[in-house]
């Protein structure tokens, strides 16, 4: 790295591949030329066979984070790598990095401390008037970004910019509490 300012730009791969692209990048590509290589994960928990069980899952499928401080020479290394489908942002000639505020989201919902880049699933209490609280998690604070809450799928809907477009992605949650009135 060049000391210059990172800033993290977008792949867009065929679903599914993400590991792979991952992978081949990290083989490819000299770690000199970009500092990270991720796709985040949520933390969800769903019912199979009657029972809860918490699953790890793409947050946004088809799509693979790079932060790099020289994006012209990562875009030479990276067309050569079999499964890369394109960088989006291109704007004239230029790649335009994601925008600060995306990757602040991105950062608060995987908790950016480490570097895991995971979603964990956020607790949740409800009063016996139906008003959820959240308790903790990524969606603590984040209220005014919820549009929905689906207690019986235990996931949350969470609308966020994502490539200046409007986005709804699906975060877990966990019912700790049912409140009652005094």
């Amino acid at each position: 790295m060049r000391g210059e300012i990172l800033l993290y730009y977008v792949i867009q791969v065929a679903s599914g591949m993400e590991d792979k692209v991952e992978e081949q990048i990290e083989v490819m590509v000299e770690k000199g030329i970009y500092q990270q290589c991720f796709h985040p994960i949520r933390h969800v928990k769903k019912k199979i066979r009657g029972e809860w069980k918490e699953l790890r899952e793409k947050l946004l499928p088809g799509y693979v984070f790079i932060v790099s401080d020289d994006i012209e020479e990562l875009y030479l290394r990276l067309r050569y790598v079999p499964a890369f489908t394109k960088l989006l942002g291109k704007d004239g000639g230029q790649f335009v990095p994601l925008p600060e505020h995306e990757v602040e989201w991105l950062k608060k919902i995987t908790g950016s401390a480490d570097s895991r880049m995971e979603a964990e699933i956020s607790r949740v209490s409800v009063s016996e008037d139906d008003v959820v609280t959240i308790l903790s998690g990524p969606l603590k604070d984040m209220e005014g970004y919820i549009k929905k809450i689906d207690l019986h799928r235990r996931i949350a809907k969470v609308e966020v910019d994502f490539m200046n477009q409007k986005t709804v992605i699906h975060l877990g949650i966990e019912m700790i509490e049912k409140t009652k009135k005094e």
